[in-house]
């Protein structure tokens, strides 16, 4: 008996991990093949090169400058998405007239797709036509082409992923803190403790499991993004705004480069390996609250 609802149980998943090996491993592990290999061009088969592709990728300051930029938005929208979120959640969680319209008008960027929100802020962005200039023109500043110039650029696309994701994370917070007793709070407010220390020694740490989940996501995030690159910026000017997975886009469908673009790949995935499994091994066991 056992060994039949065994045999039934992998045929119900087997639909699924037929699925999953065929989208996600095989392509994973030609892609770490790949990275020995040159491209083949032509009649030209490929050959193997060994380390040559990752030599190349340590001397290209593109690849260079692209990992820069994508650490700066990493240390940007991971911890201002988190707070902004957990910020949304408390604000919506507690009793206010219209929490239900309030909940949906946050949640509304994360439904809208990726292009049509990086259009909606190339309005916001338009230099002395946009949202942005138009506030700026009422205390008497001139436009500024926001995302046409490099020292603005990355930091008007980290603006908007924040904008976009931030209502998703909200979620998460919010759920966690429904679960929270009510009791607990009341408990502490009665032996007159603030809002303040009542958020920090037991909502803060009763979400920290919350906190770790939504983290982990928000640092994938901050490493695919891709849709608000090619419509804003393109990556320019001058490189400016280029992100990692937009330079393998670049390399991979636009110059057909497919060996340096699964080099590229490798080492992104390898970097997202490490810090997810870093932040689960390392903080797991600082997020429980006991």
């Amino acid at each position: 008996m056992i060994k039949r609802e065994w045999i039934h149980a992998w045929l119900l998943l087997a639909p699924a991990l037929l699925l999953l090996f065929a989208f996600t491993h095989l392509p994973a592990v030609q892609t770490v093949f790949d990275s020995f290999w040159s491209t083949p061009r032509g009649r030209r088969p490929a050959v193997f090169v060994g380390l040559d592709n990752y030599q190349r990728m340590l001397a290209d300051p593109i690849f260079i400058k692209a990992m820069v930029n994508n650490a700066i938005y990493a240390l940007i929208t991971i911890p201002a998405s988190i707070a902004l979120a957990l910020s949304m959640a408390l604000f919506v969680s507690g009793k206010i007239r219209g929490r239900g319209t309030l909940r949906m008008a946050y949640f509304t960027p994360t439904v809208l797709p990726l292009i049509a929100v990086a259009n909606i802020w190339l309005f916001f962005y338009l230099p002395g036509f946009g949202l942005f200039d138009q506030i700026r023109g009422l205390f008497g500043f001139g436009p500024i082409n926001w995302v046409g110039q490099p020292t603005t650029a990355l930091y008007a696309i980290t603006a908007v992923t924040i904008w976009n994701q931030a209502g998703f994370f909200m979620i998460f917070f919010l759920a966690a803190l429904q679960t929270i007793p009510e009791s607990l709070r009341e408990a502490a407010a009665l032996e007159g403790a603030s809002r303040w220390t009542i958020f920090w020694r037991i909502t803060w740490p009763l979400i920290m499991p919350t906190t770790l989940f939504v983290s982990v996501n928000a640092t994938i995030n901050a490493f695919r993004m891709v849709d608000h690159v090619f419509i804003m910026t393109q990556g320019g000017p001058n490189n400016a705004s280029i992100l990692l997975l937009y330079y393998i886009y670049d390399q991979g469908f636009r110059f057909w480069d497919t060996a340096y673009a699964a080099t590229l790949t490798v080492v992104m995935v390898a970097i997202l390996c490490v810090v997810g499994i870093g932040q689960f091994f390392l903080l797991d066991r600082r997020v429980h609250y006991r």
